[in-house]
């Protein structure tokens, strides 16, 4: 094939498709991306966004000439564009650039543009599920509790794995069990204090970290995770089993596969696919299923 066929070929497979980059991900280091994007498609449609409105606008407006939106960035990122193409057949696709990935990595999205451009070219798609939290999207893992506080603390670092683990290990041994109560007399049985309380669509936190590995997000469910505070020599045997895919009930994890579910806790610290987020109980946790169309 020709060098000017080649350009010819790729700039007509590209059409129909936005890149929505955020520019805070990955350490601020998006330009690499974008020099790639350029050499391998003409004229690629991109938005560099700095805010959520910037890009919900951004989508809006090309939300008619465009079939799929690639985000690029980390689960924050996803979550923000994939709010605009909820229950539609608009499709996405990603481009993992964030601290955990935990979502890229569970929909098998690599840090490799021509394996994306070819996905891209193939355009094929399948409807997975999502939750809401009082209303609010979430696409992976969202939680409250101990992992609420890391991420509310992790938000003032740089980011990074290594920030993470940090301040992860601060919070442990100073944090307060939270307190729950369920309405449902069905699951009554399960208030009580938790360390953390996790609502997972998929299996994974991000960096491999699998907190539900038996979740699913194409069930209709999502896994309610209920984990008491521990001692300090269950801590590794935690750490091994999360890392191993291997965590399982026993004396500290429970775990709840439900469809809608709610109940209080003493908290407003939340997070939402790794994003810090307030929300005031009571909770309402609601499965959407297949509401989110993904590339494949």
């Amino acid at each position: 094939m020709l060098p000017n066929q080649e350009a010819f070929f790729i700039f007509v497979t590209m059409e129909k498709v936005a890149f929505i980059i955020n520019p805070f991900s990955a350490k601020k280091n998006y330009q690499p991306f974008l020099n790639e994007l350029k050499k391998k498609v003409e004229n690629p449609l991109y938005y560099i966004s700095e805010s959520i409105q910037g890009t919900d606008e951004f989508i809006q407006k090309h939300f008619s000439d465009t079939d799929i939106f690639v985000a690029i960035g980390g689960d924050g990122t996803i979550s923000t564009v994939a709010q605009n193409l909820i229950n539609t057949e608009k499709i996405l696709a990603i481009f993992p650039a964030g601290s955990g990935n935990g979502f890229s990595n569970e929909t098998q999205f690599s840090k490799n543009l021509d394996e994306l451009l070819e996905k891209l070219n193939q355009r094929k798609s399948r409807k997975i599920d999502t939750f809401t939290v009082n209303g609010r999207l979430s696409i992976n893992v969202s939680g409250t509790g101990f992992d609420g506080k890391v991420v509310k603390e992790f938000e003032k670092t740089s980011r990074g794995f290594k920030n993470y683990i940090k301040v992860s290990l601060k919070t442990f041994f100073s944090y307060k069990p939270i307190k729950l109560k369920f309405f449902d007399e069905k699951y009554q049985k399960y208030n009580g204090k938790y360390l953390m309380i996790n609502i997972a669509n998929t299996r994974q936190f991000g960096n491999n970290a699998y907190i539900a590995p038996m979740a699913s997000k194409s069930d209709g469910l999502v896994d309610m995770v209920l984990v008491k505070k521990f001692p300090l020599t269950y801590s590794a045997l935690f750490a091994f089993r999360m890392f191993t895919k291997k965590l399982k009930d026993d004396d500290y994890v429970t775990y709840l596969p439900v469809s809608e579910i709610e109940f209080k806790v003493n908290t407003k610290n939340w997070h939402l696919d790794g994003e810090f987020n307030r929300i005031k109980s009571p909770i309402h946790i609601k499965v959407q299923p297949s509401s989110l169309n993904i590339l494949i």
